[in-house]
């Protein structure tokens, strides 16, 4: 049975809808906890398969409110790379993987936003993405990809939204688990928020069964991208 850690930056934030697809799978996950009390991050790889680094709310990593904990992650991830081991980054997760594999990242305001991006021909290979499909993500700032990276998916404004890191590893700046409930949740767990929530939770409302057909989609695909399978 193979085991992932997930790295969580807030109380709310969670894997979501991915975690059915991940037990229907037989992949254990634990989550690690390094904003609570008494809650700490691995000093390397340990006995894990994979590592997931989850969105950080309001955190940035050059705006905003600083992740606390991102030079710590910032070298586990970095361990998780030197060993070969599949990481995914989503929302903030995916600006800490490109800064770990040799991108970095740039200021970009809070915001939580529910938009239709276009999936490449390489993203609807991997994961039988649509051409375009619903997206939520909530975070600060936005990755600067390495040189090596693949896009797999771009927004309107043609900011990479999706890309793979050499052959095993995956970030994402939207949640492809999100729920209403967690996004509702997040919102009241800080004072920092993005401007229109009620207007961005109504459209995720619409968009919930869209998302959730979309990670089922995409699931066996990264599943097999990450070898977790």
């Amino acid at each position: 049975m193979k085991k992932l850690c997930v790295l969580q930056h807030t109380e709310a934030e969670y894997l979501g809808l991915m975690e059915d697809h991940f037990e229907g799978r037989n992949i254990r996950f634990v989550y690690k906890r390094p904003f609570t009390s008494g809650g700490t991050i691995p000093a390397g790889v340990e006995d894990y398969d994979g590592l997931i680094l989850l969105g950080g709310g309001p955190y940035g990593l050059v705006s905003g409110h600083l992740l606390p904990s991102f030079m710590p992650e910032l070298r586990l991830t970095k361990a998780f790379l030197d060993a070969g081991l599949p990481v995914i980054g989503i929302e903030l997760g995916a600006l800490i993987l490109a800064n770990a594999a040799g991108g970095g990242a740039e200021e970009a305001p809070l915001r939580f936003s529910i938009e239709t991006v276009a999936a490449t021909p390489a993203g609807q290979s991997l994961f039988t993405w649509p051409q375009r499909f619903a997206t939520a993500s909530y975070l600060r700032d936005r990755p600067c990809l390495p040189p090596a990276a693949d896009p797999l998916a771009i927004d309107s404004a043609g900011n990479p939204v999706a890309f793979r890191v050499g052959d095993n590893c995956l970030g994402m700046t939207f949640h492809p688990g999100a729920k209403r409930g967690m996004l509702e949740d997040l919102i009241m767990e800080f004072d920092d928020t993005p401007a229109d929530t009620a207007q961005s939770l109504a459209a995720l409302g619409t968009a919930q069964s869209s998302i959730a057909e979309t990670v089922s989609a995409m699931m066996s695909g990264l599943c097999r991208l990450t070898g977790l399978v």
